[in-house]
């Protein structure tokens, strides 16, 4: 099995928001309302929004190939481009995820085992995220990733105000 995982450019914008939207709403299209899957698709995920997601410099993110097609992608944030507070030792797993043909071959790993990699370059302590209360298989997958609940926020689906934990993997 062929795996690579590729750090994205400007020249990958479209892709990425091919990515972006067919993942999300493989993910989500069953358990929300189709107009709040669209309006969150349309603010989130427009070419304008994801190019000044790109701009940043403390947030980057990665394609994961499976032999030579994308499967999935992975979006982290450091310091002020975190979507919570926290402190300079975090770095954030904003998104990740796979598309759904790809699910059950391991690729969540190898993005989880990226994002660890990056902060122990980057001298980070722990990686955090939030993971929607009601996705069970995520929240699943974390816990066996070594990631515990350490709060929750809200999280807007449209005008849907819904609840995401905050999960946390201490690194040192």
């Amino acid at each position: 099995m062929t795996i690579y995982i590729k750090k994205c450019t400007f020249e990958d914008l479209e892709l990425l928001q091919e990515i972006s939207v067919e993942t999300f709403n493989e993910t989500f299209k069953n358990q929300n309302s189709r107009n709040n899957m669209k309006a969150y698709l349309e603010k989130a995920f427009n070419l304008q929004q994801l190019e000044k997601e790109l701009s940043y410099t403390s947030s980057e993110f990665y394609f994961i190939y499976l032999y030579s097609e994308i499967a999935g992608y992975l979006k982290l944030n450091t310091s002020e481009d975190q979507t919570e507070i926290m402190d300079n030792v975090s770095l954030e797993i904003e998104r990740i995820y796979i598309k759904k043909k790809f699910y059950k071959k391991g690729l969540g790993k190898y993005l989880i085992y990226k994002a660890i990699e990056i902060a122990i370059e980057r001298n980070k302590e722990k990686i955090w995220l939030g993971v929607w209360e009601k996705n069970e298989s995520a929240i699943t997958f974390y816990k066996k990733m070594g990631f515990v609940q350490t709060g929750a926020h809200s999280f807007y689906m449209g005008d849907e105000e819904q609840i995401d934990f905050i999960i946390t993997k201490t690194l040192i």
